[in-house]
């Protein structure tokens, strides 16, 4: 029997960001019309102009409106909006939220409350699962989480093992444990994570398997009882259990694997009576043995990756289901054709364990070749804040086989720029670049052990930057001085050297410039001598001339400070030359700073209090993340200079020790 349709002709979209943007378009393409909902911060965001209407979200914190369920429906109701779609994040997993929309009237564009509900916890999800004949990781139940039981349940199991929210995911309240040692600290950061994140901190113990591969397979199921899967995608390049680079179909799966993983992915849909697009995650090992982790009910980051090696729109698919329409197609009609990656553009600093980054959206020149898809929502002028995921962007390409589509990605990366927020675009271009990745080997342990910290340290910026920048200040200031750019360089005799120094990060670079005729610039460093000229703009893109051989770069001015964007990396240049050089640290590591913007989430001393060094202080909580900030030396606690939900910037001063004698 048919199930019936529930037509809808407007959709809330519950969400911000590229993926609200994604299903806005796909809305359209479909005759939908859109509500965006938005914060305050968000006011001017890229997602609120690609929706037909939109609603303000007036609460006191800016991500407090996407989380209130009573807030998005009200909005939902004085738009006439009559589906709601979750995207991914914030609602999207709350069996309250589908709840409270049914009961409004309004269409749930994803599962039933009952399936989000029992596959939300992985502690309940996964005793379904065993109940489904799915294989699952030996794991425990963590009854009220106390140390004892959790260090009998870990030496049962055998080190390592993973400590896992039991609601949530994205890598928020997950800590691999190596040993009993790193216990006590890694369930207590774990639980606080998870109780940040999702408002539970119930957790779960699992046999961590290392070296596998985490594999995904997308399932889809229609109102009429037909559930199909449609391949799968490997996820397994993560740094802190969170995705950086996903493709479809994996490397490590053959047919047979495919069809064994997907009828596994099936079941479990089915134990829970599952109705919409959901994705079954499973950790493989090398055996070809997989285990059941956990399904999320909703639509995957990773989604693109899916859509173009099957040719289907799964956000118009997820809507169609939605509205009561059949599934189109037969298991055998589905097909995977040639390779597709995404990788996640983050506002991260690789170099310094990945911590997040905010800042000010000076340029965005992304990609325009034709192979090349970019989901974003990013617009020069926006603030990148600490309140919401470090995600920026998505990068997509799609080739006839793998190595077409790693050739196309990093010529994607190479011609893509973002200007003013440091970001993971040249690690991700190293990481392709890796022997361990191009072979299609890499597992979920690949990033930790083939980065190290020492590995990950910054691009040096080569003498062409250098060169870029101190042209770039000589022509701002000509500008300022309204001397028309013919007669830029200009000059009645030989030009004199003049010293320049150029701050990147932390080091200072020297280098030596002098004024040469037709608007040029000599640069000396060491030994070597170079000619630079700039061209002209094109395509959103400086060209300039260096030793003959022109070339285009990125450039942006942040006050004083100038960007340089080339193929390879970004660099924020300061011009220090006036600068006295600055003298060695006298504090002993006293002063425990921010390293980024956040909130402070936990202050673990107190005035007065001893400490060593390496122990954790205070912790901030920035992109969803928890960062500890730590003592530099051994000492007692000076002063406290911030409490619990404070919010604090860049280098603001948190703590302050008296350092022991013998430190100082």
């Amino acid at each position: 029997m048919t199930a019936p349709t529930t037509p809808f002709s407007k959709i809330l979209i519950a969400n911000r960001g590229e993926i609200s943007v994604r299903i806005a378009r796909a809305a359209r393409q479909l005759g939908h019309r859109t509500v965006a909902v938005y914060s305050e911060v968000d006011r001017e965001a890229p997602h609120v102009a690609a929706a037909d209407e939109a609603v303000s979200l007036e609460v006191d914190t800016p991500s407090g409106g996407y989380l209130d369920i009573e807030a998005v429906v009200a909005a939902a109701q004085r738009t006439g909006a009559d589906a709601v779609h979750p995207g991914y994040g914030f609602l999207a997993e709350n069996p309250a939220f589908a709840e409270a929309c049914a009961r409004a009237g309004l269409v749930f564009i994803g599962p039933g409350a009952e399936a989000i509900r029992l596959m939300g916890n992985k502690r309940i999800a996964k005793e379904r699962m065993v109940a489904a004949g799915v294989p699952c990781v030996p794991g425990r139940t963590l009854e009220g989480s106390h140390l004892e039981a959790v260090r009998s349940a870990a030496e049962e199991l055998g080190y390592p093992v993973m400590i896992k929210a039991a609601a949530g995911g994205g890598g928020r309240g997950m800590r691999l444990v190596g040993d009993a040692a790193e216990l006590a600290e890694a369930l207590d950061s774990a639980r606080s994570e998870a109780e940040n994140a999702f408002g539970d901190g119930e957790l779960i113990l699992e046999k961590a398997i290392v070296g596998g591969r985490h594999v995904e397979i997308q399932v889809v199921a229609d109102r009429n009882g037909k559930t199909l899967h449609l391949g799968e995608r490997d996820c397994s390049v993560q740094r802190r259990h969170q995705k950086v680079i996903e493709e479809a179909p994996s490397p490590a799966v053959d047919t047979a694997l495919r069809s064994r993983m997907g009828e596994a992915a099936i079941a479990a849909a089915r134990a829970v009576g599952y109705v919409g697009l959901g994705t079954v995650e499973f950790l493989l090992d090398g055996e070809g043995r997989f285990y059941f982790l956990e399904m999320n009910t909703r639509l995957q980051v990773e989604h693109p990756v899916t859509e173009l090696v099957t040719g289907i729109d799964l956000v118009a698919l997820q809507i169609d289901i939605a509205a009561g329409r059949a599934l189109p197609m037969e298991q055998r009609q589905v097909a995977l054709q040639g390779h597709a990656l995404e990788v996640r553009l983050y506002a991260e600093d690789p170099a310094a364990g990945y911590l997040p980054q905010t800042g000010r959206v000076l340029r965005w020149h992304p990609c325009g070749e034709d192979f090349v898809r970019i989901d974003h929502a990013l617009a020069e002028g926006m603030t990148v804040s600490p309140h919401y995921d470090p995600m920026l962007a998505k990068i997509i390409v799609h080739g006839t086989d793998r190595r077409e589509a790693l050739a196309r990605m990093r010529r994607a990366l190479s011609q893509t720029h973002l200007l003013g927020v440091r970001t993971n675009r040249a690690f991700l271009s190293e990481v392709l670049d890796h022997e361990t990745f191009a072979a299609g080997t890499a597992d979920t342990s690949f990033l930790a052990n083939a980065f190290t910290d020492a590995r990950r340290r910054a691009q040096e910026p080569s003498t062409q930057v250098l060169g870029l920048a101190a042209l770039a200040w000589r022509q701002r200031a000509q500008r300022a001085a309204g001397i028309p750019a013919e007669l830029g360089g200009w000059i009645s005799a030989n030009a004199p050297l003049r010293p320049c120094r150029i701050r990147v990060r932390d080091t200072v670079y020297e280098i030596a410039t002098r004024e040469v005729g037709d608007d040029a610039l000599e640069v000396i460093s060491g030994e070597a001598v170079h000619r630079f000229r700039w061209l002209d703009a094109r395509d959103g893109l400086q060209r300039y001339r260096c030793d003959g051989v022109d070339r285009r770069v990125c450039v942006a001015f942040e006050g004083e400070a100038v960007w340089i964007s080339d193929a390879q990396a970004s660099w924020r240049c300061e011009d220090v030359s006036l600068v006295p050089p600055a003298k060695s640290d006298e504090t002993g590591g006293g002063q425990v700073t921010a390293v980024m913007s956040g909130r402070v989430a936990r202050v673990a001393v107190e005035a007065g209090q001893a400490v060593q060094a390496g122990e954790t202080v205070v912790v901030l909580e920035a992109m969803k993340m928890e960062h500890r900030m730590c003592a530099g030396a051994s000492g007692r606690i000076k002063a406290v200079h911030v409490a619990v939900d404070q919010q604090v910037a860049d280098r603001q001063l948190l703590v302050e020790i008296e350092a022991d004698e013998a430190e100082s």
